[in-house]
């Protein structure tokens, strides 16, 4: 019997370099800009009111008159907490810190205070300048024309034909120079169950397993590869590891976390441009500025959902605060997802490690400012748009004297929800709410626009019951329940995407947010290091051009970084580790790349290749390096082991946990439970479709997925965590989900082997493990399944293979 999953993977380190970054990004992007918000003007550089300084580490722990006000690791024993609780002292005193603000300084403390070093003031920034030494760090370096090593040295060897494709030489070359050689090819059945999770996210079927096994031809392998390609389940599989990247979720988050009924367009347009295998620069391009570059075009609508998937708070009164908090996200999501760096670490001053001074965060931040998100944008033809009003004006005919008598009575409550949305805004905003649109700036139009947005959220959405007076609300029910009978009539809304577009050819100013010191308006401009030219901006009749020059530059075949970052990304989630493991970091922060000459010929191959993925991941996954073997004697294992430690040189096959998502649906899979429906609107979680074409929540997320480390929604996750918890053990063994797929893997068996319990404990194992029980395994089997109640030892009997370490884990 296999035994029941057990810890194969640790929790994450704290002296884990993406550990370590990920806090370092954690208090750039949430901790330092609150201290410089909420803090510095009372305990900043200029004053120090009770002899407190707030903007260094040392400052923090040497503390003011009254002591330290940070403990590392100490959350409930740091007076800074305290006070911004409200506990004792009330700081800051002119209004207590949202709760999110609150609960981030309480984590930044709880992970020891991580302080990159500096003063946080924001002064004048200063004109970029570039040092030498920063221009030759490896990953600002233009790409290298490289050709893969000979293996001249390792003719007559036992590895002198290891070698498949031109990964190998680089590898194998590595592995010597390391004192290494590599482990030997992986089993057949343990290829064929590795390459289908990796390129489906799905276990092979019995049926796909005998007939790789059966295929003598030299290109068996080949052609399962080739074939899961082609799988719809692959456009499933990559389009998650993207959604991953770029924080996709379904609903706002913050405390209302609103749903959003039309973001399951952008997730079913990365699913089809992963299938369709679309070229990566113009997946990039389409994302970044689809409404400038082909306007009409329903997929390039639905592209710029992209710049839509941050949080997003609908009830906010300081909506200038919070339209710059949108834009800063949008900036630092665009930084890691496509160029690897953590920008946003320069929103405040400039980067304490990589070459990205203040100015290049506004300069790339002022691509994204001219942009309106809109929620509408139509997906629809003139002709099917005449169609629709053709049969609503119908429908509003027949329901006009319902709707009359039901207008009038909400009228009042309307009006009183109208108000209370908008009297919470201040007075010049409430009197830019009653300008036209014509008489406002660029800058002013999206402020009205995102207050706008609010008001009509507030005043035409669901009248609460509780609001009803007495007297009103048996006739409100009754008309409600009137116009409720009617709706089957009521022709379906046109298709919309959630999208931007800009404001017009006139681009709103972006200066330094925070600046004690005035500045005039930054141009957009990429990072100097990189590119210290001026971008070439065309705008058009209704658009500034300026994303649409931010596309075109990061898809220069010579930009070293664009292609550098995603071809290590589709390395890292074949081989369990990126060339560079952090690969939302490509700056000083960041690990060295354990293979660079071969990162660097692979940006150009898939150049070469015409940016497509699916290319590349065929020359990933016929290596030989993709082939070894988990294991090895543990004699040679020992060995490596002590020369890298950490596998960096692929001296074996990495053991990998399945992600939370690859578990749920194997679990569906085996059972013969998993519908064959793709895309569309989000399903539930208890729905039986594939996991990415379910809801995410960010608030209230899957038990399952969220037990087994599935991203939160609110950053770019380059990189999932892997951990063994006890809640992970719980939910596998007495939660209700599992247990339920337990009792439908046995409903299974009984169907296609009954009244055979040899057969049955073959079946399972071909269905769960991919390979044929031995000898052992099979009485084993058969004996459990003779004791007490036979229905019952069978769903135990399939929970403890939905449990088991080979199930969970691919060698």
């Amino acid at each position: 019997m296999v035994a029941v999953a057990s810890a194969r993977a640790g929790e994450g380190d704290a002296g884990d370099p993406a550990t370590q970054a990920e806090r370092i990004r954690f208090f750039e992007q949430e901790v330092r800009p609150l201290l410089v918000a909420k803090c510095q003007s009372c305990h900043g550089g200029e004053k120090q009111k009770g002899g407190l300084r707030l903007d260094s580490r040392e400052a923090l722990t040497a503390g003011g008159e009254s002591g330290p006000v940070v403990e590392p690791g100490k959350v409930d024993e740091s007076p800074l907490i305290d006070a911004v609780r409200y506990e004792g002292l009330e700081m800051p005193p002119d209004g207590k810190l949202a709760d999110a603000e609150i609960a981030a300084l309480s984590r930044w403390v709880a992970e020891g205070a991580v302080w990159p070093g500096g003063d946080v003031t924001a002064d004048a920034p200063r004109a970029a300048k570039v040092e030498k030494a920063d221009a030759s760090f490896w990953s600002f370096q233009p790409l290298k024309d490289v050709e893969p090593p000979g293996l001249e040295a390792f003719a007559g060897t036992a590895w002198g034909a290891w070698a498949r494709n031109p990964i190998d030489a680089f590898v194998l070359t590595t592995l010597a120079e390391n004192r290494l050689t590599p482990s030997p090819e992986a089993s057949r059945r343990e290829l064929i169950r590795r390459v289908t999770f990796d390129l489906t996210g799905l276990p092979p079927g019995p049926e796909e397993v005998d007939a790789f096994l059966a295929d003598e031809s030299a290109d068996a392998y080949e052609k399962v590869v080739d074939r899961l390609l082609e799988s719809p389940a692959y456009g499933d599989r990559w389009g998650r590891h993207w959604l991953d990247v770029v924080r996709y979720a379904e609903s706002d988050g913050h405390n209302a976390d609103v749903y959003r009924p039309q973001a399951w367009r952008y997730r079913d347009y990365v699913v089809r441009s992963f299938n369709a295998d679309k070229p990566y620069d113009r997946f990039v391009a389409e994302q970044l500025a689809g409404d400038e570059l082909a306007p009409g075009d329903p997929d390039a609508t639905v592209a710029t959902g992209f710049l839509r998937l941050g949080p997003y708070e609908d009830n906010q009164r300081d909506v200038r605060g919070q339209w710059s908090d949108i834009l800063n996200e949008m900036t630092d999501v665009a930084g890691e997802a496509f160029l690897g760096l953590s920008i946003g670490c320069a929103r405040c001053h400039d980067h304490k490690f990589d070459p990205i001074a203040q100015t290049d965060y506004f300069r790339l931040r002022a691509f994204f400012a001219p942009i309106l998100p809109l929620d509408d944008l139509p997906l629809y033809d003139a002709a099917a748009k005449e169609e629709y009003e053709a049969r609503l004006a119908a429908w509003n005919d027949a329901t006009k004297d319902v709707r009359a008598r039901l207008d009038e009575l909400e009228a009042p409550y309307r009006k009183k929800l109208e108000y209370d949305a908008v009297i919470k805004f201040t007075a010049d905003l409430r009197a830019l709410l009653d300008r036209p649109d014509a008489e406002l700036p660029p800058y002013d139009r999206q402020i009205k626009a995102m207050a706008y947005r609010q008001v009509v959220d507030d005043r035409d959405g669901p009248i609460p019951a509780a609001t009803v007076k007495e007297a009103d609300r048996a006739r409100w029910k009754e008309l409600n329940d009137e116009l409720k009978k009617r709706t089957a009539s009521k022709p379906a809304p046109l298709p919309v995407a959630l999208g931007v577009k800009d404001v017009g050819p006139e681009a709103p100013p972006t200066t330094v947010a925070g600046s004690r010191k005035a500045t005039g308006p930054i141009a957009p401009g990429y990072p100097s290091v990189v590119e210290p030219t001026t971008p070439d901006i065309a705008p058009t009749a209704t658009s500034t051009g300026r994303r649409s020059a931010l596309a075109a530059w990061l898809n220069e075949p010579d930009n070293p970084l664009t292609t550098r970052v995603i071809v290590n990304r589709v390395w890292q989630n074949h081989f369990g580790r990126g060339i560079v493991a952090t690969s939302n970091d490509f700056g000083r922060l960041g690990e060295a790349p354990s293979h660079p000459e071969l990162l660097d010929w692979l940006a150009r191959r898939f150049v070469a290749d015409g940016r497509r993925f699916k290319a590349l991941h065929r020359l990933m996954v016929t290596s030989a390096a993709y082939r070894q073997s988990a294991f090895r004697p543990e004699s040679e294992a020992e060995e490596a082991r002590l020369i890298d430690p950490a596998n960096r040189y692929l001296w074996k096959r990495p053991v990998r946990r399945l992600e939370a998502e690859a578990i749920r649906d194997a679990m569906l899979a085996v059972t013969g439970e998993l519908s064959p429906a793709r895309g569309g609107p989000a399903a539930d979680a208890t729905s039986p479709r594939r996991s990415v074409d379910c809801k995410v929540i960010r608030n209230r997320r899957d038990p399952v997925l969220d037990a087994f480390d599935s991203p939160d929604g609110f950053n770019s996750a380059g990189l999932r965590n892997s951990t063994t918890t006890v809640t992970q053990t719980l939910l596998l063994i007495n939660g209700p989900w599992a247990l339920d797929r337990a009792k439908a893997f046995a409903a299974r068996l009984e169907r296609d082997a009954p009244d055979d319990d040899r057969a049955r404990v073959a079946l399972a194992y071909r269905l769960a493990l991919a390979r044929e029980p031995d000898a052992d395994e099979v009485a084993d089997g058969v004996a459990f399944l003779g004791r007490g109640d036979r229905r019952e030892a069978l769903a135990d009997y399939c929970h403890v293979l939905l449990n088991s370490s080979e199930f969970l884990y691919v060698d």
